[in-house]
């Protein structure tokens, strides 16, 4: 067995390393696939074939290098247990924060809010992407992806359309305190999802520093409608709570985009 490193340059969250799983899918000759989010590199534990491989790599446009090949062993990729167990229970945490941010958010007339339980969502939809039960077919994860991602991408044209009609129409204020508290909940289950995903011993896996990398994106958000909805109070305005929409609004639209790749 041959262990090859490759640097993908373009790696950066669990929707590149969904779309390189999909791409790879099916090749007999590979016998593991690690990733490494953080320093952007990819291991194949392979048999032959990296031409294959490469060329493969090559075709999803991420700028893939292949750094190094070597002899690799079986005990090297061995996983951990309870990692899925693990993603299982972020992937609940956020679509849970999705139903609780996205019904207070329309009754608290906050965008931010409903911006934010749109990124929850797309949290939970690369999650529940990854984590199909083993067995399931290319075809079925493309269909999958397809209808997650033309979902989101709706859900974010509809929500910038209301930023726009607030923007330019009389609405009430949205409701400050119900921001900042549902934000502050928000903010305490992600970083409950930090604290467990940093004191397991698989979070060096590949699916587990990706789940890190997305949580640690929730807390910044979270804070970023918490900060909108003190500005909210201090200047008697909406004006912030529109602006934080917009800029979640549209990191929900780049999520999507990156969703859709798995299904192509």
């Amino acid at each position: 067995m041959e262990k090859s490193v490759f640097e993908i340059a373009k790696m950066d969250c669990p929707s590149e390393e969904n779309l390189i799983r999909m791409q790879l899918d099916g090749i007999k000759s590979i016998q593991h696939l690690q990733f490494n989010i953080g320093e952007r590199q990819l291991t194949v534990y392979h048999n032959g074939d990296i031409e294959q491989i490469e060329q493969l790599l090559d075709e999803l446009k991420l700028n893939s290098k292949r750094l190094s090949t070597a002899t690799g062993h079986q005990e090297e990729f061995t996983e951990p247990s309870n990692q899925r167990k693990l993603l299982w229970w972020v992937l609940i945490i956020n679509f849970a924060f999705f139903i609780i941010e996205m019904s207070t958010g329309l009754l608290a007339k906050s965008m931010g809010l409903v911006a934010d339980s749109l990124d929850m969502l797309a949290d939970a939809f690369v999650y529940a992407i990854s984590l199909m039960a083993v067995g399931s077919t290319l075809h079925r994860k493309k269909q999958v992806a397809h209808l997650a991602g033309y979902f989101q991408i709706v859900l974010a044209v509809i929500g910038f359309a209301e930023v726009i009609r607030r923007y330019f129409s009389d609405e009430r204020m949205p409701d400050f305190s119900t921001m900042i508290i549902v934000s502050v909940l928000a903010l305490v289950a992600n970083s409950i999802c930090l604290y467990l995903l940093q004191s397991s011993k698989s979070k060096d896996e590949a699916h587990m520093k990706a789940s890190l990398i997305f949580t640690s994106n929730d807390v910044i958000i979270n804070l970023g409608v918490i900060v909108a909805g003190l500005l909210v109070n201090w200047l008697n305005s909406s004006k912030p709570d529109l602006i934080i929409g917009t800029i979640v609004f549209f990191l929900v639209v780049q999520g999507a985009r990156r969703i859709l790749k798995l299904g192509k």
